[in-house]
């Protein structure tokens, strides 16, 4: 199914909000947000996470649960270094910090 710009915009914000919003980004670095028709990606500075994971993909799947990506980019080459479906809302958080290493709030 096919979102308008407004949903795509609207997904993007709430999954973001569900990592902790303008704390989430201040905490983490994350930057370059782009909402996609499924979700959200953005960057995060490699040098601070475990892994050097910059780049992160969520998706809302059919089933109202997330699949979240975590990849490593670098000299145009991306190698996905851990993938997690059927997330819940509240567990974004836990599983973002257990792979990266970053707090997502105070």
């Amino acid at each position: 199914m096919q979102r308008t710009r407004e949903e795509q915009i609207e997904v993007a914000n709430t999954i973001i909000a569900q990592l902790g919003g303008e704390k989430f980004l201040a905490m983490t670095g994350a930057k370059d947000i782009f909402a996609m028709d499924e979700g959200v990606t953005f960057k995060i500075p490699g040098t601070m996470t475990r892994n050097n994971i910059n780049y992160i993909r969520i998706f809302l799947d059919p089933s109202d649960t997330y699949t979240v990506e975590f990849w490593k980019y670098e000299k145009m080459r991306g190698n996905k270094l851990a993938e997690h479906s059927m997330v819940y809302d509240d567990q974004l958080q836990d599983i973002f910090t257990a792979e990266t290493g970053l707090d997502t709030h105070l």
